[in-house]
């Protein structure tokens, strides 16, 4: 997986695996004789459940570390902190901080191209990207901010489609790597919470268009090795 790609919670593009199903024959039995079985009682039945009813009990966040009230009680709070607790120069980061803004089974999607132009995405939970990324910010700085966030929400749910410019240093002019994260969130009645975070960045061939970015667009930030080293 390329160093600076995985760096960004926001510019991989890995291979997608592909699985074959194999169907096993059926075995032939012997006829069953011309026998009519004695009639059994129906078992009992019971209602379905109310699946969209009961969603939010079955994968309610459990144990999860407490969040900073002003981190999670509103959407731009919460983008905020997602930005913030990932940036920083050369170090660790405050990793039960970023535990604690993501819902229970949360998944973070980095996607891109090939090599060979094809297009594949990878997920990971909360744990994975934190044991891949750690040793990394260890050892190199990483400041990634938002250019600009369009957020569509209703009732409990939100989608935010957000532009992100990634540099190592805060003094940087450029920014190595520029993209969209695409963040899903939902309220439980409490605060908000990051469900989803998809993203791609851009590339030679496919710049930001400037209607995402609320300015003239400049020259298209991609990282010669993007292409050589995704995989």
């Amino acid at each position: 997986m390329p160093k600076i790609l995985f760096l960004t919670l926001f510019a991989i593009a890995l291979t997608a695996t592909t699985w074959a199903q194999e169907s096993k024959p059926q075995q032939q039995g012997t006829p069953a004789p011309d026998v009519k079985p004695e009639p059994k009682p129906a078992p009992e039945t019971k209602p379905a459940p109310e699946i969209h009813a009961q969603a939010g009990e079955a994968v309610a966040p459990k144990q999860q570390p407490e969040a900073k009230p002003a981190d999670v009680d509103t959407i731009d709070h919460l983008m905020a902190a997602v930005y913030d607790v990932i940036s920083g120069p050369q170090g660790d980061r405050d990793w039960n901080r970023f535990r604690s803004l993501f819902y229970k089974d949360a998944r973070l999607i980095p996607s891109g191209r090939r090599p060979d132009s094809t297009i594949g995405a990878r997920s990971f939970s909360v744990e994975d990207y934190i044991e891949r990324g750690r040793p990394i910010f260890l050892k190199e700085g990483f400041f990634e901010r938002a250019v600009s966030n369009k957020v569509e929400e209703f009732d409990h749910m939100a989608q935010v489609w957000s532009v992100y410019e990634s540099r190592h240093s805060k003094a940087d002019k450029e920014p190595f790597q520029r993209g969209i994260n695409s963040f899903q969130l939902i309220n439980d009645g409490k605060r908000w919470w990051v469900l989803t975070i998809y993203w791609q960045g851009e590339d030679k061939g496919h710049p930001i268009p400037s209607k995402y970015l609320g300015k003239p667009m400049s020259k298209p930030v991609h990282h010669e090795d993007n292409e050589k080293k995704t995989k």
